[in-house]
């Protein structure tokens, strides 16, 4: 994956996002000190997706979810 010029590192805090317009659910959280993004929804046509970033937050893998997204407990339904 392409990184802009002159990119600055942000710092991500682990949350989850549902965006109700997509349907979709975006998962950022902190796995053995690496960020991971979870992709979810069922107007995914292909299955939920995952992006891991190493370190330096460069991309470092990505594919389908392994299993079934799983809504954290915490997360009280809208």
């Amino acid at each position: 994956m392409p990184v802009k010029p002159d990119a600055s590192t942000c710092a991500i805090k682990e949350q989850v996002v549902e965006d109700l317009a997509s349907g979709l659910i975006l998962q950022f959280e902190c796995v053995d000190g690496r960020t991971r993004l979870v992709i979810a929804g069922k107007s995914l046509p292909f299955g939920n997706r995952e992006i891991l970033f190493d370190g330096d937050g460069h991309e470092a893998a990505a594919g389908s979810l392994v299993g079934e997204y799983r809504r954290p407990s915490w997360l009280r339904p809208l």
